[in-house]
C-alpha cells in the first residue's frame, strides 16, 4: 500500500512539474515568436495546458491523499479551461480586424477572403 502511495505522489508531481515546464515554454513563445498572432497561439496553448496540468495535480492530490474535494480547484480547470483559448481567439481577431499586420514570412491568410465577402454583403444589402 505504501508503494502505490509513493508511486501516485510520483505521478501527481510529474503532472504538476509537467505543467510548469509548459508554462514555461509559454513565456518563451510569447518572448521569441515574431508578431502578434503567433505570440497569442503560444499564450493560449501551452500556459492553458500548463494551468491546467498544475491545477489537475493539484486537484488529485488533495482529493486522494487528504480526501479533500475542492471545488475551488475544479471551478479554477473549468474556466480557465473554458476561457483562455476563447479569450486568445476574440484577442487575435481583435488584432486583425484593427489592422494589425502579419509577420512578413506569413504563407497564407484565410481570414482575408472570408472578411473581404463579409465586406461585399454588408455593402450590396445597405
Amino acid at each position: 500500500m505504501e508503494m502505490i502511495k509513493t508511486a501516485a505522489e510520483l505521478v501527481f508531481a510529474l503532472l504538476i512539474l509537467t505543467g510548469a515546464l509548459l508554462s514555461a515554454v509559454s513565456s518563451v513563445g510569447l518572448i521569441r515568436l515574431p508578431d502578434v498572432y503567433l505570440r497569442s497561439h503560444a499564450a493560449a496553448k501551452s500556459a492553458t495546458l500548463g494551468v491546467l496540468c498544475v491545477l489537475s495535480g493539484a486537484f488529485l492530490y488533495f482529493a486522494f491523499f487528504l480526501d479533500f474535494i475542492s471545488v475551488k480547484l475544479l471551478l479554477g480547470i473549468v474556466f480557465v479551461f473554458m476561457t483562455s483559448p476563447l479569450s486568445a481567439h476574440l484577442t487575435g481577431r481583435a488584432a486583425y480586424r484593427s489592422g494589425v499586420p502579419l509577420w512578413n514570412r506569413r504563407i497564407q491568410d484565410d481570414l482575408k477572403e472570408v472578411l473581404e465577402k463579409e465586406r461585399i454583403r454588408t455593402d450590396s444589402s445597405s
